[in-house]
């Protein structure tokens, strides 16, 4: 009984250590090449500490604050770009399913579209 939980459970035990061991030691030779010298370490530069902004000098500090009216649109679009990912695998086997499959998949649009209406209707897809 015993034998068949720890048989189970060893692989999983043997993958967290490995998780564990392999960015430890990356980290340990990282540091342990910059002791040792291997690695260069050049002092701070005023040009690689600064603030990036595809090529352009930058306008204002690090700390700008944005407009948060973005906000509804990242959300509305992590939303509809994760649903639309759960389409993939039943558009794959769309053939094999059966016919419960295709309702569960109109229920699943339906409920896409009702929340796409109501964003529609709250004018949260306004570009203001």
């Amino acid at each position: 009984m015993f034998d068949d939980y720890f048989r189970n459970y060893g692989l999983i035990a043997i993958f967290a250590i490995v998780a564990v061991i392999v960015p430890v030691s990356m980290l340990a030779l990282s540091w342990l090449a910059s002791r040792v010298r291997i690695r260069p370490a050049p002092p701070p530069d005023l040009v690689k500490s600064d603030t990036y902004e595809c090529g352009m000098e930058t306008i204002g500090g690090r700390w700008n604050r944005f407009n948060f009216r973005y906000y509804p649109y990242a959300l509305l679009f992590v939303v509809f770009d994760v649903e639309v990912i759960f389409l993939y695998p039943w558009a794959a086997r769309f053939n094999q399913l059966p016919l419960f499959a295709l309702i569960e998949m109109v229920v699943f649009i339906g409920i896409l579209l009702v929340g796409w209406a109501y964003a529609w209707r709250k004018q949260h897809l306004e570009w203001t």
